[in-house]
C-alpha cells in the first residue's frame, strides 16, 4: 500500500509539473520507471500525464547526474604559435626516450568512477548513505529502496531498524534475509545494493590536478589518481602513498601493475583518505637494442639486472658485451663506461642520471656464404669447413635458372682484414663434371652466377618459350625481388660508397663504351637483372678503389669479335681462356689464327708491348705461362679477313623479279639487275630511287644540325628585331622546328640507272641498299610560290613558264630568278645553266619532273616562313611518297 501511495504521489507531482515549475525528484522518477511499461502507460493515461515528457525529464535528470559524477580534469597541451608550428614541421624527427608508465595517464579521460551496475564484492563494507534494494516475494510481493541513515541503521518498512554500518555486504544480506524470514511468515527476501554512497578524499603531491575529490565508495587508490588527471612526469610511480589518520597505510608501486599485472596493493579507499604522490626518485634511461627503451625509476636496492627486466630484455640483434653507460660525475663532466651486461654478477650499480645504450651486433655474416644471380634459390647459406661450390649448386636443372651462363661465374672473396677483395672464376659445367675443378669455399664468400644475356628482352624471349607452373612463376618473381634487394647489400658488402661511386662509374662506362666502338650503349633499365654489367659494376669499382702504388687494379679489357666486349675483373690464375669465357665467348667471325694482347711493360710505364698468339693454341694449352694475363692487359680479337655477315639488298617496283637478294662483298648493282631479269616494259628507269643506310645516317645528322641552326637563326632575328619585326612566337617556333624534326631521312643516292645497267657506270652495293624502279609517269608537278601548287599532264610542247602559268602564276614574293627543277631521278637542274636550258625551251622537262618556285628570303615574315617550312617538308617527302606509291 505504501508503494502504491508513493506511485500516486509521483503521478500527482508529474501532473502538477505540467502546469507549474514543480519537478519530481530523481528518486521518485526511479520508482516510477521500475513499474512495467504497460502499467506506466495505464497510470499515465488515468492521471492525464504525457509519458514522453516523463521520459525526457528522466533522461535529463540522468544526464545531469552523469555530469555531476565527472570529476576528471583533462590534460590540455599548450598550443604552439604559428611560428613554432612551422619550426616543428621542418625540425628533424628525433626518437626521444620517455619516462616509462606515464603514458597510462595521458589523454583526456572523462571519468574513471567505478560503474554503479558492476558486481559488488561480498567484502564491501557498508556505510552511511548506501542504498539497498529489498525485494519481498512469497506470501507478499513488495520492492523497497532503503538507505542507510546517519546512525548506520537500515529501516525496512513494517520491521524494526537494523544496525548495518561497518558490516560487510555478505553479512548484511544474511542479516536482512534472516530478519524478514523470522518476522514475516511466508515471505522471503532478495537483497542487493542500489546506489552507492560517495566519499571525499584528498589527492596531493605530484599529480596533474591536486585537490579534494568526491568519489564512489568502490574507488581504489588508482581510481583516485585517474580522477586527479594522472601523475606528473616529476612524480613517482614507485612510491605512491595512502595515508589514513596521519598514518601510511600502504605504498603502491605502479611498476608491479604495469610490468607484472600485480594489483594487490591497489586497495579500496575510505572517507578522509589522503593519496600522496612524492617526487620521482632515481631515474636511469636505457636505449638501443632492448624491447622497451624508456626512462625508468629505480629504487635504492634495484640492480642492473632489474633494469634489464624492466626494459623487457635484450633484442635478438643486441650486443650487450659492449654496452655503453654515460654518467654525470661530480666534476661536472660526463664519463663513459663500457660494460659487459652478460656477466653474472654484473659489476655495475645504476646511479641517478645514467644513460645506458645497448649496442647492435654486427650485420656481417659469420660462417656463411652468399649465393646470388641467376639461381633458383638465392640467399645466405651456412658454411662448414670443406664446403665447395657443388654444395650450393648440385644440379644445373634445379638450382639455376634457364637463362644462367654455365661457363662464367665468380667468387668474390675478402683477402685481408681491410676488406680488399680478390676474384675467382669458375665454370658450372666444369665444377659439376670434374671434382678437381670444384673450388673450396671460405666464410663470407659471395658466389655470383650470371645470365647469358645482357638485355631483358633476350631473356624474356627464352623464358616465353618455356612452360612454367604457377609455383615456378612465383619463384621467378621472388628471385628477382630478392636480387634487387641483394644487389644493394652486395655493394655495401664490398665497400662501395655512393659519393665515390658516381665518378668512377663514369670511368667504367666510358671505358666500356670505348671498347665497344660504335655499338650503341643500352639504357640502364634495359639491362638484365643478372647481366654482367649490373653485377660486375660494383666489383670493378671496388677493384679500382683498392688499387694503389705497387698494387695495380686487377682489371683487364677485351675487345673485338667476342659476344660481350668490355672491362672485366682479373681473376686469380687468369688465363686467356677465362677472359674469353668472361666476354661470353668468340663470335662466328672471330679469327682464330691471331689475337693480340697489349700490355704495359713492367720496366717502364711508358713502354707498351704487343703480344700476338694463336687462339686455338691458347685454348688447348691453358697451363702455359705465356698465355697468362696481367693487370690492365687489353685483348683484341680480330675478325676473319673479308668476313661478312649475311648481306642483302632489295629491288622493288618495275623489275622482272622484285625481291630481296643476297650478295657477296664487292657485287655491283649491274650484276643484281641482271639476276632480277632487267626492267619491265612499264618501267621508268630515269625516275629510279636508290637508298643507302650509311647515307641515311649522315642525312639524319645533317637534318639535326639544320634544325639547330634554324633555331639559333630564328632566335637571333627575333632578338635583333624584337620591336618592329612580327617574328614568330616562341610556341610557333617550337611547332615549326618540331615539324622539321619529324622529317625522316631517306638516304637517297642520285644515280643514272640506265648508265649502270648498260655498263657505263659501276656501283658496288652495301648491306641494306634498296632500288625502287617506278612505273612510267606522265605528269609534271609545280610547287612553291605559285597560286595553286598542283601536277599537270606532261606536254612536250609546254615550256616551264607555261606550267607555272597553268598553276596560277607567281605569288607576290616568289623569287623568279632562282627557279629550279627536281628531276625524276633526284638530281637538280637550273633553267639558266646553259643555252639549251633557256626558259623558252621545253627540251629539259620530262615526265616525273618537279618545278620549284622558291620564296624571296628578303620578304620573310611569320606567314611566309610557315609556308616555306611547309614546302621544305614537302620537298623532303617527295622521294618517300614516290617509294610508298610503288
Amino acid at each position: 500500500m505504501k508503494f502504491l501511495s508513493l506511485i500516486f504521489s509521483v503521478l500527482m507531482l508529474l501532473s502538477m509539473a505540467e502546469a507549474s515549475a514543480a519537478t519530481p525528484t530523481p528518486q521518485q522518477l526511479e520508482q516510477f520507471k521500475k513499474l512495467p511499461k504497460a502499467q506506466q502507460e495505464a497510470l499515465a493515461k488515468q492521471y492525464g500525464i504525457d509519458l514522453s515528457t516523463l521520459n525526457k525529464k528522466a533522461k535529463k535528470g540522468s544526464d545531469a547526474s552523469n555530469v555531476d559524477e565527472i570529476s576528471v580534469f583533462p590534460r590540455k597541451e599548450d598550443e604552439l604559435s604559428e611560428e613554432d608550428k612551422l619550426e616543428e614541421k621542418f625540425k628533424p624527427k628525433v626518437q626521444e626516450l620517455k619516462p616509462f608508465g606515464y603514458d597510462l595517464f595521458a589523454g583526456e579521460p572523462m571519468s574513471f568512477m567505478p560503474s554503479e551496475i558492476s558486481a559488488i564484492p561480498d567484502s564491501y563494507i557498508v556505510g552511511r548513505g548506501d542504498e539497498f534494494q529489498i525485494n519481498l516475494y512469497g506470501k507478499e510481493n513488495q520492492l523497497y529502496d532503503v538507505e542507510v541513515d546517519r546512525e548506520g541503521r537500515l529501516a525496512i518498512p513494517d520491521l524494526s531498524p537494523v544496525l548495518v554500518a561497518g558490516l560487510s555486504f555478505s553479512e548484511v544480506k544474511e542479516l536482512i534475509t534472516a530478519k524478514i524470514s523470522q518476522e514475516i511468515i511466508g515471505v522471503k527476501a532478495f537483497v542487493s545494493l542500489g546506489r552507492l554512497r560517495s566519499m571525499r578524499v584528498m589527492v596531493l603531491g605530484e599529480v596533474f590536478k591536486p585537490g579534494a575529490y568526491t568519489i564512489s565508495s568502490l574507488s581504489s587508490l588508482s581510481h583516485a589518481l585517474f580522477i586527479a588527471g594522472g601523475i606528473n612526469e616529476i612524480g613517482s610511480l614507485r612510491n605512491i602513498q595512502l595515508k589514513r589518520a596521519g598514518q601510511t597505510i600502504t605504498t603502491l608501486d605502479y611498476y608491479d601493475l604495469l610490468i607484472h599485472g600485480d594489483n594487490r596493493n591497489d586497495v579500496m579507499l575510505k572517507p578522509g583518505d589522503v593519496v600522496f604522490v612524492p617526487a620521482v626518485g632515481k631515474q636511469v634511461s636505457i636505449s638501443g637494442l632492448v624491447k622497451r627503451p624508456a626512462i625508468f625509476e629505480l629504487k635504492q636496492n634495484e640492480t642492473a639486472e632489474d633494469l634489464i627486466k624492466m626494459a623487457g630484455g635484450f633484442k635478438a640483434e643486441a650486443f650487450p658485451q659492449k654496452t655503453i653507460v654515460e654518467r654525470y660525475s661530480n666534476n661536472s663532466f660526463k664519463t663513459v663506461l663500457t660494460l659487459d651486461f652478460t656477466q653474472k654478477p654484473l659489476d655495475y650499480s645504476p646511479q641517478d642520471g645514467d644513460a645506458v645504450n645497448v649496442q647492435a651486433s654486427s650485420k656481417e655474416l659469420e660462417n656463411a656464404v652468399t649465393l646470388m644471380g641467376a639461381v633458383s634459390h638465392p640467399g645466405n647459406y651456412a658454411w662448414q669447413k670443406g664446403d665447395k661450390i657443388s654444395t650450393l649448386i648440385s644440379s644445373l636443372k634445379t638450382d639455376v635458372l634457364p637463362i644462367a651462363d654455365f661457363d662464367y661465374s665468380l667468387i668474390i672473396r675478402e683477402k685481408n682484414i681491410r676488406g680488399e677483395i680478390e676474384v675467382l672464376q669458375f665454370s658450372l659445367v666444369d665444377v659439376l663434371s670434374h671434382v678437381d675443378k670444384d673450388l673450396i669455399l671460405q666464410p663470407r664468400d659471395v658466389v655470383i652466377v650470371f645470365s647469358r644475356f645482357e638485355e631483358k628482352v633476350d631473356e624474356k624471349r627464352v623464358l616465353s618459350k618455356m612452360a612454367f607452373t604457377e609455383d615456378e612463376i612465383a619463384l621467378q618473381d621472388k628471385v628477382e625481388l630478392w636480387q634487387e634487394y641483394e644487389n644493394r647489400k652486395f655493394q655495401e658488402y664490398i665497400g662501395i660508397f655512393e659519393e665515390k661511386e658516381e665518378l668512377k662509374e663514369k670511368d667504367v662506362d666510358s671505358l666500356t663504351q670505348l671498347l665497344k666502338g660504335e655499338k650503341e650503349e643500352l639504357k640502364e633499365e634495359e639491362y638484365s637483372l643478372f647481366s654482367r654489367r649490373v653485377l660486375l659494376k660494383p666489383v670493378i669499382l671496388k677493384l679500382q678503389q683498392q688499387a694503389s702504388s705497387g698494387d695495380e687494379a686487377q682489371l683487364l679489357a677485351i675487345n673485338g669479335k667476342v659476344r660481350y666486349p668490355g672491362v672485366y675483373p682479373l681473376v686469380k690464375n687468369a688465363h686467356f681462356a677465362k677472359a674469353l669465357a668472361a666476354a661470353g665467348g668468340l663470335l662466328e667471325s672471330a679469327y682464330l689464327e691471331k689475337a693480340e694482347v697489349t700490355r704495359l711493360s713492367q720496366d717502364s710505364a711508358e713502354k707498351v708491348e704487343h703480344i700476338t698468339f694463336n687462339i686455338e693454341s691458347a685454348l688447348q694449352n691453358q697451363n702455359d705461362q705465356k698465355y697468362q694475363l696481367k693487370s690492365k692487359d687489353s685483348i683484341n680479337i680480330f675478325a676473319v679477313p673479308n668476313w661478312q655477315e649475311e648481306v642483302s639488298v632489295q629491288l622493288i617496283g618495275e623489275v622482272q623479279f622484285p625481291g630481296t637478294y643476297s650478295i657477296k662483298r664487292g657485287e655491283t648493282l649491274e650484276s643484281v639487275l641482271a639476276r632480277a631479269g632487267g626492267f619491265t616494259e612499264f618501267s621508268a628507269p630515269e625516275g629510279a630511287i636508290f637508298t643507302r643506310e650509311s647515307i641515311r645516317v649522315k642525312e639524319r645528322a645533317q637534318l639535326k644540325k639544320l634544325s639547330d641552326d634554324l633555331r639559333r637563326e630564328i632566335a637571333s632575328r627575333s632578338f635583333q628585331n624584337s620591336v618592329t619585326d612580327s617574328s614568330l612566337s616562341y610556341d610557333d617556333t617550337n611547332k615549326l622546328l618540331d615539324d622539321l624534326a619529324k622529317v625522316e631521312a631517306l638516304g637517297r643516292l642520285v644515280i643514272d640507272v640506265n648508265d649502270i645497267y648498260n655498263g657505263s657506270q659501276t656501283l658496288e652495293l652495301e648491306n641494306g641498299d634498296a632500288l625502287y624502279i617506278p612505273a612510267v609517269q606522265n605528269t609534271v608537278s609545280v610547287i612553291g610560290e605559285v597560286n595553286l601548287a598542283t601536277s599537270h599532264l606532261f606536254n612536250k610542247e609546254m615550256t616551264l613558264e607555261a606550267y607555272i602559268a597553268a598553276s596560277g602564276g607567281y605569288k607576290q614574293r616568289a623569287d623568279e630568278e632562282r627557279i629550279y627543277i627536281i628531276k625524276a631521278n633526284g638530281s637538280v637542274q637550273l633553267p639558266n645553266e646553259s643555252s639549251w636550258f633557256s626558259v623558252n625551251s621545253g627540251t629539259y622537262l620530262a615526265p616525273g619532273d618537279t618545278i620549284v618556285v622558291p620564296l624571296d628570303a628578303e620578304h620573310m615574315d611569320k606567314l611566309t616562313l610557315w609556308s616555306t617550312a611547309t614546302q621544305i617538308i614537302y620537298q623532303l617527302g617527295l622521294a618517300a611518297a614516290a617509294i610508298s606509291a610503288l
